[in-house]
């Protein structure tokens, strides 16, 4: 899949593991695994293939939030992401996951 950030502090804690913006500050161990939830998805062949990595829970929301997806960084924090499918050349579909946000799950 092809993974593209909307916020630019989203795009800083990936590449480099800190951000520039003091209001966005996590924890090493959150930072560390929001990574890997990213490799996971840059590595997913689609959107399908993330329902069989069970630590992920992937989820499709509902609510004020229908029309994204989620998966799990620990029990508190959360990647949500829009998915969008681009019909290619000899059916090839490109899945693009724009990531919107690592917010805290219960606020």
């Amino acid at each position: 899949m092809v993974v593209t950030f909307e916020k630019k502090y989203l795009e800083e804690l990936f590449e480099t593991g800190k951000c520039s913006d003091k209001k966005h500050r996590y924890q090493p161990d959150i930072i560390r695994r929001y990574a890997k939830c990213i490799y996971f998805l840059q590595k997913a062949p689609n959107i399908e293939a993330l329902y069989k990595y069970g630590g992920l829970r992937y989820e499709i929301l509902t609510g004020n939030k229908a029309g994204l997806s989620s998966v799990r960084v620990n029990d508190q924090y959360r990647i949500e992401f829009s998915v969008t499918e681009i019909a290619g050349t000899d059916e090839i579909h490109v899945t693009v996951c724009n990531i919107l946000e690592l917010s805290n799950h219960y606020k």
